[in-house]
Formats: structure tokens, sequence, C-alpha cells
């Protein structure tokens, strides 16, 4: 073993929490009361295909929050386009909302530290 061999760590491990938030099409409120719960599932079903963990998942009538574990194997912006992908093509499968759903372009993501998840799960709770 080479003079650098102390450094190395026999499994990786990694703890990257992610806020993210994104908008439905044009900001419509289209996230009502009567089908909020199942496309928060099906976001979470999502993370869950992405390798990932959802801690929580809120927002108004035209956004969704999250906050997740990163998967380190994949990128935020992979995984983000994932959820959106699938969860938008489920909703309009089921005729969950009067007309097309879709989300808008783009997402807006922030690392979160240990130390400010209670934070920002509060934060995302209170949400509406």
């Amino acid at each position: 073993m080479g003079p650098q061999s102390k450094f190395l760590m026999p499994h990786s491990s990694t703890s990257i929490w992610i806020h993210a938030g994104w908008t439905t099409w044009e900001k419509s409120p289209m996230i009502t009361p009567g089908i909020k719960d199942r496309i928060y599932k099906y976001i979470f079903q999502e993370f869950i295909s992405c390798g990932c963990i959802a801690k929580i998942i809120n927002g108004p009538a035209n956004e969704v929050h999250c906050l997740f574990l990163l998967n380190p194997k994949k990128s935020t912006d992979e995984i983000v386009k994932m959820v959106k992908g699938a969860t938008s093509h489920r909703i309009n499968q089921e005729d969950l909302t009067p007309g097309k759903f879709a989300w808008q372009k783009g997402y807006n993501a922030v690392s979160v530290s240990e130390s400010q998840l209670e934070k920002v799960i509060s934060k995302i709770n209170k949400m509406q």
C-alpha cells in the first residue's frame, strides 16, 4: 500500500438533500384539493423509481416543492426531469384534470445541509 492508501475508504457514502420546486404550465392552479394527494403519491413513487427518498412533498395549487435525498448515481436534473415527465404522463393518462396537464419547463433546486432539514421541512409543510 502506498502513502495515500490511508485516505481510501472501503465504501462510499453520500447524504445530499435537495429542495426542488417546479410549477404547473403557465402557473395554472391545476393541483386541486381533490387530486393533490394522488399527484403527490405519484411524485413520491417516481422518486423511489429514481433511487431517491422523498421526505416531504407539498405546495399550492400551481407548484410543487419536494425535499429528497439525491441518488448519487444520477444528477438532480435527470431526476427532476424523470419525475416531472412520468407524473404529467400519469396525470393525463388518468384524466385527473379537465384539460391537458403539463409542468412548466425548468425547476429550481438547492442543496440543504443536515442542520437545516427541519427548517426546510417546516417551510414546505406550511405551503398552501
